[in-house]
This record gives C-alpha cells, structure tokens and sequence, in this order.
C-alpha cells in the first residue's frame, strides 16, 4: 500500500513539473510584433524631431530666465518685503559705528543693488569701508545685504586696519597714509592733524565722519593663501553675508 502510495506522489510531481509548450509559430510572431513594434516607435521619435528641428521651444520658465535673471527676480521680491516689514530697518542701538565687507559677487544683480555697491564703493570683493549707522544708511544697507556682511567693530580693529591697509585718495592719486603732513594739509580743518585724531575720528563718528571717511580709500582686505585652492573651504571660513555684530573683528583679523 505504501508503495501504491509512493508512485501516486511522484505522478503528481511530474504533472506539475510538466510546462506547457508553445507552438513555433506562434513564438515567431510573437518576436516579429515586438520587432514591429521597436521600429514604430524609433521612427515616431526621429519623426517628432525632424518637426520640432525647426520651431522654437516655448517654455515659460525659459523666456523668464532669459529676459530677467533669477538674481533679479530675487532682489526684487526681497526689496517689495522690504518695504512692508519696517522693523527691518531699525537702528541697532548703542552702535554708531559699522564696518561693511563685500563678501559676494554681484553678476546679474539687480540695477539698484549695482548702484549701492557703487556708492558704497565696494566694487572689488573682499573690500570694507566704514559708515556711520543712522536710518538712512541702513536702508542703503539693506538693499545691499545678501552680498556683504557688516558689524560694529572696536578701537583695536580700526587701529589695526587704518595702520596697516589705510591709504588716502588726493589729486585722484592713492597714496598710503605714512605722512601726518598730508593729514594735517587735508584734514586740518577740521582738527585732524596726524594719524591717531584720524584713528579717534573714525573710530568714534563726530559731525566730520562723512569729510573724513570720503578722504580714506576703501580697506583692500587679502584671502588666505589656500582660498585660490579651495574656494569653498574659504568661503565657508568666511561666513555667510548680513548682519553679524560684534564677531565683525574676528573676520578683520581674518583678512587684514
């Protein structure tokens, strides 16, 4: 019984082992549909791309980039909100002092943001000038923020900048201010007649502060020797651009 059993078993295995076949014919016409197929559709792309080889692509995100950049776009959106959030140009109070770094290039700016650089006169990356904080120079500030960075810094960075990278424009000449007699020949009127009542003047802004900073020529900060290697690295030294207080004169020692 058991081996009546045991070859009932192995029956069923076999069936179930057992593929059905396909017939030949029907496996030929089944590759040659598919080949058809293949071929349709390769020559309805070529046929789709003979058609549109000579029309001009419309795509609204493409004509947009091309008639105004997205640097462009983005200045103006940040303008518009700049003028509906009035606490963004509060003056930072017990600072009269601030020290501005262009830390960003300004390629496809906006025509206003190209204008401030230019009256800040930060047109070479890594320069600074000083400027003194009242509200109309904060909204100048403002426009300009995505691609500068400023704080307040103290007596010793402006010391340290004024003695090491101070130069001073006359008869359109830049000359480094090594002679308190040029000082005193330019600036005597208005009770700066050497370098530490220019440092003094500067560093602590008095009704001249505008006459006086015009007279010094913007700070021509240095990169790092490795910055030209590794471009990301520095900039990731650097800092992201806006507002950063008093840790202002950890990037003057950076870059002075």
């Amino acid at each position: 019984m058991s081996s009546s059993r045991c070859s009932g078993n192995m029956a069923e295995q076999e069936q179930r082992k057992k593929i059905p076949l396909v017939p030949e014919n029907l496996l030929k016409k089944r590759k040659a549909y598919q080949a058809l197929k293949a071929t349709q559709a390769k020559q309805a792309l070529l046929n789709k791309k003979e058609q549109n080889k000579g029309k001009k692509l419309k795509f609204k995100r493409l004509e947009w980039f091309l008639h105004d950049s997205w640097r462009q776009q983005r200045d103006r959106v940040r303008l518009r909100r700049l003028e509906v959030k009035p606490h963004g140009l509060e003056v930072p109070d017990k600072h009269s002092l601030a020290f501005i770094v262009r830390i960003q290039r300004i390629n496809g700016v906006s025509s206003l943001v190209q204008r401030t650089i230019a009256r800040l006169r930060l047109k070479k990356i890594f320069s600074g000038v000083f400027f003194r904080v009242t509200p109309q120079t904060m909204k100048t500030l403002r426009i300009v923020e995505p691609y500068v960075t400023w704080g307040f810094p103290n007596l010793k960075s402006v010391r340290e900048l004024i003695l090491k990278r101070g130069q001073a424009k006359v008869k359109n000449k830049t000359i480094p201010l090594t002679d308190n007699t040029v000082i005193e020949e330019h600036l005597g009127k208005y009770g700066v007649i050497c370098l530490e009542d220019l440092i003094h003047e500067i560093a602590f802004p008095g009704k001249n502060f505008q006459a006086i900073s015009a007279f010094l020529r913007p700070f021509h900060l240095s990169m790092a020797r490795h910055a030209t290697k590794n471009r990301v690295g520095f900039l990731k030294e650097v800092g992201l651009p806006g507002y950063r207080g008093e840790s202002i004169n950890q990037l003057i020692r950076q870059l002075n």
